[in-house]
């Protein structure tokens, strides 16, 4: 391809990209958040404690292949918790102003709801594999629920190629590029090609050990390192405190500089600051609920809490380290960033507080954020792979090309290959929000179900057959293996003298 059709192409899906996020899906995503937040009553805020409490519940269907609430949450937080955790808040907030941080804020409170209802979705279609593990995600609750496979195998061929090929080659492309501090000449010689080896070798031990080694890899680098970069962020910013007042005051004065909002809407404080909140956490994207679905829980609304939580992880706190790291240097600097942008910006901010050590540090954090992303990415990817066909061979075949993927993303620059990524993840995003839109009101029945066992005093369990009208479900029915601790009780016993959550009577379906 010549040189004239790359810039071409590069060109025109820039533009596509940037006017379906802006114009489109920003839009899109704020109404279902705040619609969300509206009708579950701040669901997000109200069982903030119950976020908590669920990721210690054990499995509640044994099987090999089953994994717990806080598996489920790791391998979503993997792919939520990425290098743009790291280069994209500094973008924003170099372009945008330090006010995005506020909107990122705001978005990641709002965008909670929309994260608990897609997840709570996911887990009520969820589907049973033959040995014990649990998979579902859009793909299947538009399948179920709305009875339109084509419509789900449409979103989960956008999701596979999104995140199996575009997202995971540019995870891949981010690890290579950070070798420039220390080997200037890395990608012409041999070290990006070594560093491809190894990729693909690791990830190749955990994607052919399946869902259970998966989780067990993400459960342990995803904490490790949160914690780590966490504990940099809090070092640099306990030993700046006399900076903080400051920082609040550059956040607060951008955020509401509104001649400078409504001047250049497009390219604001606001939309960046949303934006980033928004596609950093992923909430209502389409991508988590395929994590949430593998959770073994004994309520839906159990893994929709657990996944609102990885919204708070990803944006309240991952981001917002740093974006007080690059603020720091920001109000040190005199109040600008000079040319400093993305991860030079970020580099130079813990250079600036803590010296060289510093660049090591945020290298080796680049390095776990984007492995963890490529576990957490492929994950997804098959997931919807096994909704397609669930054929062995296919199966096979689709991890090999995964690890072509990287490779091939250690080698290249994916300009191109980052703006279709992200055209993609725009329609499969828009083909969830509107079916989450559709099917919330199945979500919100399941709260009100949740709600009313909770102020009885009980554990909640979970039966669809108590939910009237709901489409038909493979799991949540009484002597299922899923609801095998129940027993044949009557399921009225979970409603009889409960009320909702609005101190009305609630009466037990019929």
């Amino acid at each position: 391809m010549n040189g004239e059709l790359m810039d071409s192409l590069i060109a025109i899906t820039g533009q596509i990209s940037d006017f379906m996020y802006t114009y489109i899906l920003v839009f899109l995503l704020v109404f279902c958040a705040v619609y969300f937040t509206i009708r579950t009553k701040g669901v997000q805020i109200r069982y903030i404690k119950d976020m908590f409490t669920q990721l210690t519940e054990k499995r509640h269907v044994e099987g090999k292949k089953s994994i717990s609430s806080f598996q489920a949450l790791m391998v979503s937080t993997a792919s939520r918790v990425g290098t743009g955790n790291i280069a994209g808040i500094a973008t924003a907030v170099a372009t945008g102003g330090p006010g995005a941080v506020f909107w990122m804020w705001v978005m990641a409170l709002a965008g909670a709801a929309s994260a608990f209802v897609e997840s709570t979705l996911a887990q009520i279609w969820k589907v049973r594999g033959k040995e014990g593990e649990f998979r579902g995600g859009p793909a299947y609750y538009i399948e179920q629920a709305l009875g339109k496979r084509w419509v789900g195998v449409l979103f989960a061929i956008l999701l596979i190629i999104c995140y199996a090929y575009g997202f995971n080659g540019l995870q891949a492309f981010n690890m290579a590029s950070a070798l420039e501090y220390y080997i200037p000449d890395y990608a012409t010689n041999g070290a990006a090609v070594a560093l491809g080896i190894v990729l693909v070798v690791m990830t190749a031990f955990v994607i052919f050990g399946g869902s259970k080694r998966i989780s067990i890899i993400t459960s342990i680098v995803v904490p490790v390192m949160a914690l780590a970069y966490i504990g940099l962020g809090l070092f640099i910013t306990f030993t700046n405190l006399d900076q903080l007042p400051a920082v609040f005051a550059y956040i607060g004065e951008s955020a509401f500089d509104f001649q400078s909002i409504f001047g250049g809407f497009a390219g604001s404080v606001v939309v960046l600051g949303i934006k980033r909140g928004l596609f950093s956490n992923e909430a209502g994207m389409g991508s988590a609920p395929n994590a949430a679905a593998t959770a073994s829980v004994s309520h839906p609304v159990k893994q929709g809490l657990v996944q609102s939580l990885s919204v708070y992880i990803d944006t309240l706190i991952v981001c917002t380290c740093s974006a007080f790291m690059v603020l720091i240097f920001y109000v040190q600097s005199g109040g600008t960033f000079g040319e400093l942008n993305g991860m030079p910006l970020v580099q130079m901010a813990v250079n600036s507080a803590v010296g060289e050590m510093g660049i090591h540090f945020v290298t080796f954090a680049i390095f776990a954020f984007a492995f963890s992303s490529l576990i957490g990415n492929y994950f997804y990817a098959e997931s919807n792979i096994r909704f397609i066909k669930n054929s062995p061979v296919l199966l096979t075949v689709f991890r090999i090309t995964c690890l072509v993927a990287i490779m091939v993303g250690c080698l290249n620059n994916f300009t191109l290959a980052w703006n279709f990524a992200d055209i993609t993840m725009g329609f499969m995003a828009i083909v969830n929000l509107i079916a989450i839109l559709l099917l919330g009101k199945w979500a919100f029945k399941a709260l009100d179900d949740y709600t009313a066992q909770r102020k009885l005093g009980k554990d909640p369990v979970f039966v669809a057959d108590s939910i009237e009208g709901m489409p038909a479900t493979q799991c949540w029915h009484i002597g299922s293996d899923d609801l095998k601790d129940v027993g044949p009780q009557p399921v009225k016993e979970y409603f009889e003298e409960a009320i909702d959550a609005d101190g009305d009577s609630f009466e037990p379906v019929k």
